[in-house]
């Protein structure tokens, strides 16, 4: 692990539109280094795929939040808790009326880890050297008040550290200790991403990784969810 890390923001972006190669405007930027993992607002990335709607009103946002989902749930006049096609639960599924022009909501990308993992190609063509790119957006929690990034799309990173079978320093075996780091980048990536600022984008540099996996892997299947 990492004894010191950097959370660097990139600024400077336009206004982003439909076929927008958020890669190259990345890479662009000179800021991207060999190990650097890479967070991504999911805002640019659903605009640059076009993943916009119109909406007038907070209900033509419901609407479109009720067409995101798979399931309903929770609804009350002020709140719409969905399972989303992704298999999030989240609040409107991942709709969102803020940073997009007026008129229009934006949605969640199709396949938010297919968009990391097309992302991070470009940027590793274009440095010649192995990166993680994650794609963030904000949640709410069930137990907990407030939001906080997790990631809905990764790719070039394992999406948990495990410590199972491992001895902590009493002697311990650790057996059920998963570490989800690509939400605990996200989060710390979104310290330097303010909303109002116009950051799209932050670098954590310093942190050790490996493997190669997909915010898929942190949905938890129905099965094993004591909640539902």
């Amino acid at each position: 692990m990492a004894s010191e890390l950097r959370v660097i923001p990139v600024g400077g972006f336009p206004e982003i539109e439909a076929g927008a190669d958020i890669g190259t405007m990345i890479a662009d930027t000179g800021l991207i280094e060999s190990g650097d993992v890479v967070v991504i607002a999911q805002k640019i990335v659903s605009k640059a795929e076009g993943r916009m709607v119109p909406a007038l009103t907070r209900e033509d946002a419901r609407a479109a939040a009720r067409r995101e989902a798979k399931r309903i749930v929770r609804e009350t006049e002020n709140h719409l808790i969905v399972e989303t096609h992704h298999g999030f639960v989240c609040a409107n599924a991942g709709v969102d009326m803020s940073n997009v022009p007026e008129g229009v909501v934006a949605l969640l990308p199709k396949d938010s880890d297919r968009s990391a993992a097309r992302i991070r190609a470009t940027l590793e063509e274009r440095i010649g050297r192995p990166i993680a790119v994650i794609v963030s957006d904000t949640f709410g929690r069930a137990w907990r008040i407030g939001q906080t990034n997790v990631a809905i799309g990764s790719s070039g990173i394992a999406a948990v550290r495990s410590y199972d079978g491992r001895s902590d320093p009493a002697g311990h075996e650790l057996v059920v200790t998963q570490i989800a780091q690509i939400d605990e980048l996200a989060a710390a990536a979104e310290l330097v991403m303010d909303k109002l600022d116009r950051i799209p984008v932050a670098i954590v540099r310093g942190y050790r990784f490996s493997g190669d996996g997909t915010a898929q892997e942190l949905v938890r299947p129905p099965e094993m969810d004591l909640f539902r």
